[in-house]
């Protein structure tokens, strides 16, 4: 029996049929159980900020795990401190944090966090994607995933992204907070206007109202600066959240998430409102430092902006992608043809993984550790993955 059908006969079939089996990784490259290798332009979904097997991750781990690996959160650790000094610092701003295992974790201490306002109401963008808990759900507009699981948590109204007017039209003196991504991953890697988030958090203050930033996938350097809402290529005027929701990228593969509450809506939790067994450990807390210092001290994020540049520049050469979206190393392709999933095929077949989000969009959200060679590879084949999966041009296509 092979590796795929002891999988589909033990795990639960929540995710299909795998594309392949990985049995090891170093930097951005990954080997199947096969032996065959790949050049991984997904990063576990933005997650492996510094690639696989990267040293000083494996290292402050297993130094960790070999003095305190897990305590409960009767008691503090200095890497929880440490972790969340450091992230109020890389934010800019005084506040508290709230560390959790996932990115939907922590959506759903943040949601819980809006309740303790006194009102209930969440104003939401069209496209989202917030996690899958049913807290997390009910924040998240795609039917698909919500029907299933209805009736959700309410008051959650939907809007337009990147549509100011329909924000300020549907925010109210009753509304407990404002959720937007600074860009939408799972919708394609959705750039809003550049003043959308400024005027995101006036209309939100206006009312009383909490603004929160869901940067689970954008978050640490994966635009290029520490947050998505502090980049001047995403933001034209300064933002200061009331909650930002980390995660994915922020432990480089070691489950972590944070939600951070700025000024006073970190004093909005009291002893027992919410709690986790795991969230924020050792050693999850040491893995999201040494991500953070290597980002730091190896110039990281400098090198997301370029790697990021040339990756956009090179596959929009094509005439068969009409547009090419994003910032540093989240990078959205809009296809002339609705062939995303023979494009996923045709780049593994050539030796490259790359994401499906819709049928026309391709998502790439490869490590940060991405070698020029690398890049180079992935451009000069992007041509023949297009002509493998059938891709035709724009007059070709609705010929």
């Amino acid at each position: 029996m092979s590796w795929t059908e002891r999988y589909s006969a033990a795990l639960m079939n929540t995710f299909g049929t795998p594309k392949m089996v990985l049995a090891r990784g170093e930097g951005a490259h990954v080997w199947d159980v096969d032996g065959r290798e790949y050049v991984d332009l997904l990063g576990g979904i933005a997650v492996n900020s510094l690639g696989h097997a990267h040293p000083r991750l494996v290292g402050a781990v297993t130094e960790q795990m070999q003095s305190l690996g897990h305590i409960s959160n009767f008691f503090a650790s200095v890497p929880q401190v440490t972790l969340a000094e450091r992230l109020l610092a890389e934010l800019g701003t005084d506040g508290r944090v709230f560390f959790t295992n996932s990115g939907a974790e922590a959506n759903e201490a943040a949601f819980k966090l809006t309740r303790r306002t006194g009102r209930t109401k969440v104003v939401v963008a069209e496209g989202s994607f917030h996690g899958r808990t049913m807290g997390a759900l009910a924040l998240t507009s795609k039917q698909a995933y919500r029907e299933p699981f209805e009736p959700l948590p309410g008051d959650v109204v939907f809007v337009p992204y990147g549509d100011a007017a329909a924000l300020a039209e549907a925010v109210d003196d009753t509304t407990a907070a404002v959720l937007v991504e600074p860009v939408q991953g799972e919708a394609g890697v959705v750039v809003p206007p550049r003043d959308y988030l400024p005027a995101a958090q006036r209309i939100a203050h206006d009312h009383g109202a909490l603004l929160w930033l869901d940067e689970v996938q954008t978050g640490v350097g994966r635009t290029g600066t520490w947050f998505a809402h502090r980049n001047p290529a995403l933001v034209g005027d300064a933002v200061v959240p009331d909650i930002v929701t980390l995660a994915k990228g922020l432990a480089g593969g070691v489950p972590i998430g944070a939600c951070i509450a700025t000024g006073g809506s970190g004093k909005l939790f009291d002893p027992g409102n919410h709690g986790t067994t795991f969230g924020g450990n050792p050693v999850a807390a040491s893995a999201a430092l040494a991500v953070m210092d290597a980002i730091d001290e190896d110039g990281l994020l400098d090198r997301v902006v370029v790697l990021g540049d040339r990756l956009r520049t090179g596959v929009a050469a094509d005439p068969r992608v009409t547009e090419a979206r994003g910032q540093g190393l989240l990078i959205g392709l809009d296809l002339a043809e609705p062939k995303s999933a023979e494009v996923v095929a045709a780049a593994q077949d050539l030796g490259f993984i790359v994401n499906a989000t819709t049928p026309d969009r391709i998502r790439l959200a490869p490590p940060y550790v991405l070698t020029d060679a690398d890049v180079e590879a992935f451009v000069t084949a992007w041509p023949r993955i297009l002509d493998q999966a059938g891709v035709r041009a724009g007059a070709e296509a609705t010929a």
